[in-house]
């Protein structure tokens, strides 16, 4: 294969190789307008490639730049769950964390107020169990005391009363008790480490990941939900893609993409469709997608790195198409290169078709050529050049 560059230069060349003193093909059909007669060797030179036109099954595909992303349902950012002054943050990006792991530590006055209100709802449900222990007992009493008739009525009722009052109060002070309990551990977790403040906030890992995002700095005095950190969990690595909306048709939950990074640039990695925006974008006319990323990709890929991304419809009924590479405009028409043998040579033809759908590898051809026609499939840009230069010496010395 030759570069475009080269090929151009190469123009010259092969008009030469056709014209002048290389071996020719003797010629066995008559040229006409946008025709162009090459050697073997003129052939030989530009290195074409021939492709049929022929039926084959449609399918959609859409090539598109796109980026690595993390998936927005398996990442958390983490922000701070008081007010106070960073104390230390243990971690650092592409660090690798278990749930319940202690990421940061924040000063904050409202730990030690939680653990005074820990200690006197504590005080409070002994003195309020020890209540309700007399009360029911008192009540105990007063029952059997009136079954001796010892008591009065109103007595006995007035001992029920307060065994009610004191057995709410004790639910009453157990219901603070948990409540004092949970924000205790919602501040430092099951209990404090060694070595840990008394008065520190611990921020914890929510879950198994890996951190890939870290904003506080120790000393940086923070605010109740001021990020702090992003976690992720492994292994739900995508690529999100910005389609046309003229795709929504091509697109769907487990439709296959293809992908390829600078980083690989031999490897061809595979996603499929999850997730499909609800909406096309106002001002970009575009669809977003999220394709998770299969096999291994999830452990060779990385979080925002470029891609270049083709997305593949299902496959349609059959239609007659030819490589998008044949397709070419000329004159303002859209043609197509055919080549037909003509001994070891090749007899070029500028032919007008209408075309139909097109991917970035295919055209459906609607009229102009048929099936068993051959076209021009690489180095068709380069076919068409030389019709256009045999056609402005047209007036002159044909071959």
């Amino acid at each position: 294969m030759i570069s475009t560059a080269r090929r151009w230069i190469l123009l010259p060349a092969i008009a030469s190789l056709a014209c002048a003193g290389a071996p020719e093909a003797t010629p066995t059909t008559e040229t006409v307008a946008d025709t162009a007669l090459l050697s073997a060797e003129a052939v030989a030179i530009a290195q074409f490639g021939l492709a049929a036109v022929e039926m084959t099954p449609w399918r959609d595909a859409w090539h598109v730049p796109a980026h690595i992303a993390l998936d927005p349902a398996a990442t958390q950012p983490m922000g701070s769950i008081v007010e106070g002054r960073v104390l230390a943050v243990r971690v650092f990006p592409g660090d690798r964390v278990q749930a319940g792991q202690i990421l940061a530590e924040i000063h904050s006055h409202e730990v030690m107020d939680a653990r005074e209100q820990l200690i006197a709802a504590r005080a409070a449900t002994t003195s309020a169990d020890s209540a309700a222990t007399v009360a029911a007992a008192a009540a105990g009493r007063a029952e059997r005391l009136l079954a001796a008739r010892a008591i009065s009525p109103a007595e006995a009722e007035r001992a029920r009363a307060a065994r009610v009052a004191a057995t709410s109060a004790r639910e009453s002070a157990h219901a603070a008790l948990e409540r004092a309990k949970a924000l205790v551990e919602h501040l430092i977790g099951p209990a404090t480490p060694d070595g840990v403040d008394a008065h520190a906030a611990l921020i914890r890992a929510p879950f198994d990941g890996v951190i890939t995002g870290r904003t506080a700095q120790p000393g940086q005095v923070v605010l109740v939900g001021q990020p702090l950190l992003t976690i992720a969990r492994e292994g739900r690595l995508g690529v999100l893609l910005h389609l046309p909306e003229e795709a929504v048709a091509s697109v769907a939950n487990g439709v296959e993409v293809r992908l390829t990074v600078p980083a690989y640039p031999d490897r061809l990695f595979t996603a499929r469709v999850q997730r499909i925006a609800p909406v096309v974008d106002s001002l970009s006319r575009s669809i977003q997608v999220w394709a998770a990323i299969e096999g291994a990709g999830q452990s060779l890929l990385r979080a925002e790195m470029t891609s270049d991304a083709q997305l593949l419809g299902g496959r349609g009924d059959r239609t007659l198409a030819i490589p998008a590479a044949a397709l070419q405009i000329m004159d303002g028409d859209t043609v197509v290169v055919l080549a037909s043998r003509v001994g070891d040579g090749l007899l070029l033809e500028a032919r007008p078709v209408r075309a139909g759908r097109r991917t970035s590898a295919q055209v459906e051809i609607l009229s102009g050529v048929g099936i068993g026609d051959t076209v021009l499939s690489t180095g068709a840009a380069l076919g068409k050049a030389e019709i256009l230069r045999r056609r402005s010496t047209e007036g002159g010395d044909h071959h």
